[in-house]
């Protein structure tokens, strides 16, 4: 074993046991304690906060001895942590689920009201077609696809600071992305799950922040036709894009590198699957270039991952979350492309209905940054990021 793959391997052990430590303790973490309230001034509470906050109308809550459950199809693609973070923060509630279909021996908020002439069915299949039908047609609101929080080439909006390690060109840098899924339609399928079409677009690029006017180094441009299924916890994307890699004016200027023209089409289908009421997700997918830049380039790539998310908020809204996400390259000889982040999630700090991360980041393999793809890096970092929406059926 070589002395490069043997340390890949040696960081990734000790890096990736960091992170299920660290989402052990977000698993574990208890929740605050709360005097219980009146169960049927929780449900009103309740009914006012999702319908205020989220826009959502759901015709049953159930609350038992404080604890709040919600029906899956009440919430759509509404971000479930935010949703669990806000009833959670209500006085008296000692706890907050959503859940697939309510009991029918708890009070729902329809069943409990006073002038109601029958109870209706807590949960029915017409109630769940009407809730979801709200979230079909064109340009469906959030998507079905959740964001994949440690790889570094998913197409959202962010700003991050990395300190190279061992690198002889560069050593402070700071990189960017801007870009977003688009969905442009999502219709209910008849034998269960949805299905929605949209499009997925993206700059990334870095910046040496140790030059002079701190030289723009190299900017990929990546755009993708997208489709995606949820059903329940489980989720697919699959995708045809496009990327394409360029080096900045100044630093072809100052340094003379020897430039590669790369460029690619490329296929590729993600799975993930998520536990324990959503806290804990795990994702596998490859893909397989065509009509490369150069030619040489090997086709094959594999990746997957794990994310944690704290079922609990703490503070103002603050919810603790840790992913990782490993990726390997045939053209790499397979080797492992690890990325770590471990932070904080905002969940009152929307800006243009976007969630905000704060994650410090480490990354350990061959360069994500197209014209560099061929050269070995390591860098820690820190970066602030905004996600838009959330998946799941």
């Amino acid at each position: 074993m070589n002395n490069s793959l043997r340390d890949v391997l040696r960081w990734t052990a000790l890096v990736g046991s960091s992170t299920l430590a660290l989402g052990l303790a977000v698993l574990g973490a208890p929740a605050a304690a709360a005097a219980p309230a009146d169960d049927a001034y929780l449900r009103g509470y309740a009914t006012a906060v999702l319908e205020q906050t989220f826009g959502i109308r759901t015709p049953a809550i159930s609350v038992d001895n404080g604890v709040i459950r919600v029906p899956a199809s009440a919430i759509g693609t509404t971000d479930r942590g935010q949703v669990l973070a806000a009833l959670r923060r209500i006085p008296g509630v000692t706890g907050a689920e959503i859940v697939e279909a309510l009991p029918p021996s708890t009070v729902t908020a329809a069943s409990a009201a006073p002038t109601a002439a029958a109870s209706p069915s807590p949960h029915s299949d017409a109630e769940d077609d009407a809730e979801r039908a709200k979230n079909n047609g064109p340009f469906p609101p959030g998507y079905l696809f959740d964001a994949l929080l440690a790889d570094p080439r998913w197409p959202h909006f962010s700003a991050e600071y990395q300190h190279y390690l061992h690198n002889n060109r560069f050593g402070d840098v700071a990189a960017v992305s801007f870009g977003e899924t688009i969905p442009f339609y999502r219709w209910a399928l008849p034998f269960g799950g949805r299905v929605e079409l949209g499009l997925q677009a993206s700059v990334f690029a870095i910046f040496d922040m140790d030059s002079d006017s701190c030289d723009l180094v190299n900017a990929d441009y990546f755009v993708a036709a997208a489709g995606a299924y949820a059903v329940g916890p489980f989720q697919a994307l699959a995708r045809i894009f496009h990327q394409s890699s360029h080096l900045g004016d100044e630093f072809l200027i100052h340094d003379r590198p020897e430039r590669v023209n790369l460029s690619y089409e490329a296929v590729d289908l993600k799975l993930s699957y998520h536990f324990l009421k959503r806290a804990l997700r795990v994702y596998a997918g490859g893909g397989y270039l065509f009509d490369q830049d150069p030619k040489s380039i090997d086709p094959w790539i594999v990746s997957g991952g794990v994310e944690v998310r704290s079922p609990w908020s703490f503070g103002p809204g603050i919810t603790p979350v840790a992913a990782m996400n490993v990726q390997a390259r045939q053209e790499a000889h397979w080797n492992p492309e690890l990325s770590v982040r471990a932070g904080v999630q905002f969940d009152n700090a929307k800006v243009l209905g976007r969630r905000l991360l704060v994650m410090l980041e480490y990354f350990h393999g061959n360069s994500p940054n197209g014209q560099f793809f061929r050269k070995e890096i390591e860098y820690f970092g820190i970066g602030a990021h905004f996600y838009y929406g959330g998946g799941g059926e």
